[in-house]
């Protein structure tokens, strides 16, 4: 089945300037009275999909239109580009500038991959790498783009496993860690996981310059159908890396793991309260301004709980349904819902998985 590619002349007839540029007056003074902005995906009462800039007090500074269902996104200070990414299995991606005169920029994988909803960009903003899979092989890749030439794909490197999904560039600028879900799709079977009995989770470290691999870390073999999401880097380089586990729901599993570059992927044992809580699902998850609390929801159980990365011990457990995205803020942590929560306000929409700060 050939990708679906959305016309981006279509596409810019309902999209708007740049985020930032097209302001009104009112979304103008709610900028200024700010210092801190959000990016979320969401699907408004339509059914429509779109991108909205929110506040710190979570009013929604801008909203920009989708092809499709977004998930995560691509932020970085130093860069003018916005990128929130298609869920898997879409093959789109927009990228919207903060200038005034800019257009958002609509472009895709090549026919034989999509993404799988998230990327960063390099140190020096210049390039943007995407998790994507090669689905007629399986194998997961990341997608190169040139940001200074219109987000031009121009070249690929392989994960070292099956189906990346959330991406992060490591302290030092230069290194990639990558979450190897384990789980395979095709887009002619939409989301459906191909693969579960064979599932083969893994995280690995990849040189940016090279594409080569410097390591490659898996959990014990009874937990390999523990699919690693999403992840967090801590003020002391350890990568937090939430799972989703795709097993026998009587099984006793942790849904958390933590890398250090010298002592490996170990899963981290939690309180029974708060595993529980969890329910073998740990969702979005985000490191705090203070470089050692941890924030993981869980969509399915609708909770955040924050930990002590330093001890792994619970600091709070706090159950609000529907919860699916977290992010850190100046005072702590921000959630959204499914039901349109987002912060203490309510907003006539569905937000997706994921938070960004911008």
């Amino acid at each position: 089945m050939k990708p679906v590619v959305l016309e981006r002349r279509k596409f810019l007839a309902g999209a708007g300037l740049a985020w930032l540029g097209s302001l009104a007056p009112a979304g103008a003074e709610k900028l200024l009275a700010s210092d801190v902005l959000f990016a979320a995906a969401y699907r408004d009462p339509q059914g429509a999909y779109g991108v909205a800039i929110l506040d710190e007090k979570a009013a929604v500074v801008s909203s920009h239109p989708l092809p499709g269902r977004g998930h995560g996104f691509a932020a970085n200070p130093r860069v003018e580009w916005l990128v929130a990414f298609a869920r898997r299995p879409g093959n789109f991606a927009v990228a919207l500038h903060r200038g005034m005169a800019a257009e958002p920029l609509l472009f895709h994988t090549p026919a034989d991959r999509h993404f799988y909803g998230h990327g960063v960009f390099s140190a020096d903003g210049r390039l943007l790498y995407a998790a994507e899979n090669a689905f007629e092989t399986g194998d997961g890749v990341i997608g190169v783009y040139d940001v200074t030439d219109g987000f031009k794909r121009i070249s690929e490197f392989a994960t070292h496993g099956v189906g990346p999904h959330e991406i992060v560039l490591m302290p030092d600028g230069k290194t990639l860690c990558v979450a190897n879900g384990g789980i395979r799709t095709h887009p002619d079977q939409g989301r459906q996981k191909l693969n579960l009995p064979t599932m083969a989770p893994s995280v690995a470290f990849i040189d940016t310059a090279s594409g080569t691999l410097l390591s490659s870390h898996a959990l014990p073999a009874r937990l390999h159908r523990l699919s690693l999401r999403h992840m967090a880097v801590d003020a002391s380089r350890q990568v937090w890396i939430g799972g989703q586990y795709e097993g026998d729901v009587f099984d006793d599993v942790p849904v958390l793991a933590r890398l250090h570059e010298d002592l490996g992927l170990v899963s981290v044992q939690l309180e029974d309260r708060v595993a529980t809580a969890l329910g073998k699902y740990a969702g979005s998850i985000a490191i705090g301004n203070d470089g050692v609390t941890l924030a993981v929801t869980s969509p399915k159980s609708g909770v955040v709980i924050t930990l002590d990365t330093r001890t792994g011990k619970a600091l709070d457990i706090d159950m609000k349904p529907g919860t699916c995205g977290v992010q850190a803020r100046k005072d702590g942590f921000v959630s959204s819902s499914e039901t349109g929560r987002f912060g203490a306000s309510s907003h006539d929409c569905a937000w997706d998985n994921h938070i960004a700060r911008v």
